[in-house]
């Protein structure tokens, strides 16, 4: 029996924590375990597999990998990875490749409109084979990044939650590896040996802004190695009172609530 490594008890502790913390799966859910090819769903979708065995098979899963038809695209090391350990999965051929590169300009960011018709795929998939949790690989550091990017680039407060019911109330979206920190991740890649697929339509764009903001908090963790973990605290520790919503706080009477209370 293959003795786990350091890193892999460290990532299965703040996954299985998230999954607790949160609420994310339940006994007798059917969870689609999102398998893009990187290294954030391989080690998702292994955290998985692991917690799902150990638990006696409470809950099912299935890895689900959409092939966007983006050049120089091969899945058949990945579907050995997953044949092997004995994971059910479907892979699924969607030309949104063609579709992104026509509708946005060279130079430009892609990552929207390939995330959203992406999205769309996968929602209707696990609605037509009655999944009732869809699970993504968004990390600890995808989402104090996510954070930044918010308020630096579009003026508002908001991230990744761990757990989201989406808008058309029709799935739950859940981020086991919330709490697990990139670096890791990264580690725990070079243990496994994952048979990574590379993205080539995002990754050949250099000027990302995600790639600044990843800079700027790495700088800052530098100078002080919290400031991440600090960052993770911020989302689950928000202050309305403390900030400008005007749809939290109505400013324009607040005296007359002062009045009302002293009266």
């Amino acid at each position: 029996m293959k003795t786990s490594s350091l890193t892999e008890k460290k990532l299965l502790h703040y996954t299985t924590k998230a999954v607790a913390d949160f609420n994310m799966i339940q006994t007798g859910d059917k969870v689609l375990v999102c398998l893009s090819g990187g290294k954030d769903s391989f080690t998702m979708l292994s955290l998985l597999n692991m917690m799902r065995t150990r638990s006696n098979y409470k809950f099912d899963l299935q890895a689900f990998t959409l092939d966007q038809a983006q050049p120089g695209w091969g899945d058949a090391e990945l579907r050995t990875w997953l044949e092997t350990r004995k994971i059910p999965y479907d892979i699924l051929r969607e030309d949104t490749y063609s579709i992104v590169k026509e509708k946005i300009p060279e130079g430009k960011t892609y990552c929207s409109l390939c995330s959203r018709l992406r999205r769309g795929i996968i929602y209707s998939y696990a609605s037509k084979h009655g999944f009732t949790k869809i699970a993504l690989g968004h990390h600890r550091d995808d989402m104090i990044r996510t954070l930044l990017m918010s308020i630096f680039y579009s003026g508002e407060i908001k991230s990744m939650p761990p757990k989201l019911l989406t808008d058309s109330k029709d799935h739950i979206v859940i981020r086991p590896l919330a709490y697990c920190q990139e670096k890791d991740i990264i580690d725990y890649m070079k243990e496994q040996q994952f048979p990574i697929i590379p993205c080539n339509l995002c990754g050949s764009q250099e000027k990302l802004m995600r790639k600044r903001v990843t800079k700027l908090i790495d700088e800052l963790c530098y100078e002080n190695p919290k400031v991440g973990s600090n960052m993770l605290h911020a989302l689950q520790s928000v202050q309305p009172s403390q900030l400008m919503d005007k749809s939290w706080w109505d400013f324009k009477n607040l005296e007359q609530q002062r009045m009302s209370k002293d009266g």
